[in-house]
């Protein structure tokens, strides 16, 4: 039997963004290392959670994931706060996984899926489809062709690793592996753990960059380009959407590395540390929290500068002076 081969057709769009995303791995990379600052690993795992789980409809906001983490309590539904704790076994035992292994793959499942899912760890024995409201826009190929279906993606990605780009091939497998809905339950969270694992091989910083939270600032755009492969019956809009969303979550990575770097004042070290990601701020709330009384001296030396390294965006840019005005960390 001729052996599997995922459609998909290279790009001059595909070809840019990965020389992008070399260049600014590599220039990350030169200016400081992910894995020798603790804090900005714990913060961007914690994104990448909050951000997975919130693609399928986990409505605990990044704070309750943070204190489920903590051990903390938190009021909220127990699968929410259960599906907080598996992802965060998984993610904490990351290092160990080989992603050419469907025996990893099904390991992680399991742990991804704890106390969740019957056929936590198991490939599905049911029918799968996609709706939207009563509609099936989408059925998953018939269960027992799973195993096969899993086997020949995972014979090809053995077979293409030498020869297919890390950044293309991950993105292959990400559409090929939502497409086959191997799991009952658990798909989506797989495929995004997954695909930063293959790239983790190929660059060990992707461990530490959350892809999780850049797809969810475009979760339509990433269900979009999925459906639009299912029509075109190959995985080339969607290879080109990731490289898209992976070359931008690095221009974030950069603005942290840069914000932790000796290269900033004091004054923007104190705001930034008083600041949650993706919470928005009033001025008044954010001098409170600094202890400063002079608005004058909290916009030149910490608002304006902020702004202007782009290391915080107002959320109403064209009226920067408008009373409904918040500013919010990136």
């Amino acid at each position: 039997m001729e052996a599997y081969q995922p459609p998909f057709t290279i790009t001059n769009e595909m070809l840019s963004c990965v020389a992008s995303i070399s260049e600014k791995i590599g220039r990350i990379t030169a200016i400081s290392s992910l894995e020798s600052k603790p804090h900005l690993r714990k913060i961007n795992r914690i994104r990448s959670i909050h951000s997975s789980l919130r693609i399928e409809a986990n409505s605990l906001s990044l704070g309750q994931v943070r204190d489920v983490i903590s051990g903390k309590s938190v009021l909220g539904e127990q699968k929410e706060i259960q599906e907080v704790k598996n992802a965060y076994a998984a993610y904490e035992q990351f290092s160990e996984i080989n992603p050419y292994s469907i025996k990893d793959l099904k390991h992680f499942h399991g742990i991804m899926t704890k106390y969740l899912v019957s056929e936590s760890g198991e490939f599905r024995r049911g029918e799968e489809g996609v709706f939207s409201g009563d509609q099936c826009i989408f059925m998953a190929p018939p269960a027992r062709f799973v195993p096969q279906l899993m086997d020949s993606l995972f014979q090809w990605m053995h077979q293409a690793k030498n020869n297919v780009h890390p950044l293309i091939l991950s993105s292959v497998f990400h559409y090929e592996f939502v497409f086959i809905h191997p799991f009952s339950d658990g798909n989506g969270r797989m495929a995004r753990l997954w695909h930063t694992a293959l790239l983790a091989q190929w660059k060990p910083v992707f461990e530490y960059i959350p892809i999780e939270s850049q797809i969810e600032k475009f979760q339509e755009e990433y269900y979009n380009a999925i459906a639009q492969c299912h029509v075109d019956g190959e995985s080339t809009v969607f290879i080109e959407f990731m490289l898209s969303q992976i070359d931008s979550i690095l221009d974030d990575v950069s603005v942290q590395i840069y914000e932790d770097s000796e290269q900033i004042s004091e004054q923007l070290r104190k705001l930034l540390a008083a600041m949650e990601y993706d919470t928005p701020y009033t001025g008044n709330a954010l001098m409170e929290k600094l202890g400063l009384k002079s608005k004058e001296g909290f916009r030149k030396n910490y608002l304006r500068p902020a702004i202007d390294l782009n290391l915080i965006h107002m959320t109403i840019p064209d009226k920067p002076n408008s009373r409904n005005q918040r500013y919010v960390k990136k």
